[in-house]
């Protein structure tokens, strides 16, 4: 049986949420922010629901050099020396390649849960049931468990995980991963039954991913070795900024989950979102009688039809007549956007699309 002493939980923290703008920005992104209105930001929810299997002393962030301040002032009870900065942004990969060497130089028996830090989990019992569960498992071997989701629709938003059986609260044999799928084909994944959604949560102990990537990515670990004899050192900073960019970019995903023959899966119904666009954002607020959600001080709406408004930072927001559209005010920035095309908000957002407004001139 695990326990939470020998349990270790590395947050990934690196992230922009560009799909929130302009709620997050590379500035201020959205693990950082209180995007449901609930008086926590989701980093801070994403520690909570960990704490059930795991003492704060072990958990782990690793971010980008930009953002440890903000992670420091948001999470000060975990230690210092576990803010992990990114150099620069390589992807999932070199990501846990790091924080997973960092604990095995330390803590070698560890047993490691690796997580996003932007994601909300609604029904934190039965997660932290699940995680205790795959925990015991893992640690039996070479073994990496993944969380998957049970869908309650046909979503074309997410990756899939294919289990060779049914895996609800049980641990099964994973068969395939799904990348996010057209309609036709998320409606057969959720007919057959053995396909959940992927929310990129994974366990394993620190010697079987240490291996795992030796032998699928090897060129992130020969970086890792050579980085490895400078941690917990005045140097580290220094080689962490010349070697770290070195390593390849690629996901956990396309790394090591699809190419290994150890990976199980374990699921449920968690009351799971990625929160990954305004749509799923609105989802998980509570709705008026024409299916508007608000969060604000003092948000008026009038006329209005299953609209969102995230307006935190207005002493007042008044809207009418608008109908099925996206209205968020941040620190100067405002966005107005029909949900048909919120798919297209990062474009409307960068630079060459935003357009200067000319007065008449008679």
């Amino acid at each position: 049986m695990e326990t939470k002493d020998s349990t270790h939980v590395v947050i990934m923290a690196g992230g922009i949420g560009s799909r929130l703008w302009p709620l997050s920005t590379p500035e201020m992104p959205k693990q950082f922010i209180d995007v449901l209105g609930t008086g926590k930001s989701l980093i801070r929810m994403t520690v909570d629901r960990f704490l059930p299997v795991c003492d704060i002393k072990n958990f782990w962030v690793v971010t980008s050099i930009r953002y440890v301040s903000l992670v420091a002032e948001q999470l000060p009870e975990i230690p210092k020396e576990h803010i992990l900065a990114e150099p620069q942004a390589r992807n999932t990969a070199p990501c846990i390649a790091y924080a997973c060497w960092k604990i095995s130089s330390r803590y070698p028996d560890a047993n490691v849960i690796v997580t996003p830090a932007d994601a909300l989990v609604l029904k934190t019992s039965a997660f932290a049931a699940l995680m205790k569960q795959a925990l015991d498992f893992s640690a039996g071997g070479e073994r990496i468990v993944t969380a998957g989701i049970i869908p309650d629709r046909p979503e074309t938003g997410y990756g899939y995980i294919c289990a060779e059986s049914d895996s609800v609260r049980k641990i099964t044999k994973v068969h395939a991963f799904r990348e996010k799928p057209d309609l036709p084909t998320a409606v057969s994944y959720l007919k057959a039954g053995n396909y959940y959604w992927n929310a990129g949560i994974f366990v394993w102990t620190a010697g079987t991913i240490l291996s795992q990537i030796r032998r699928h990515a090897p060129q992130i670990a020969g970086i890792m070795d050579r980085l490895a004899p400078y941690f917990n050192t005045g140097d580290e900073a220094a080689y962490l900024a010349e070697l770290f960019p070195l390593c390849e970019k690629i996901s956990i995903d396309y790394a090591v989950m699809e190419k290994s023959d150890c990976i199980y899966v374990i699921s449920d119904d968690l009351g799971w979102s990625d929160l990954g666009n305004w749509s799923a954002v609105r989802e998980h607020l509570a709705l008026d009688a024409e299916g508007n959600a608000a969060v604000g001080k003092d948000v008026r709406l009038f006329g209005c039809r299953r609209c969102i408004v995230h307006a935190q930072d207005c002493s007042t927001a008044v809207i009418e007549g608008l109908e099925d559209c996206i209205v968020s005010v941040k620190g100067g920035k405002m966005l107005v956007c029909r949900f048909s095309e919120e798919q297209r908000i990062k474009d409307f957002t960068a630079p060459s699309g935003i357009g200067t407004g000319r007065v008449k001139q008679d």
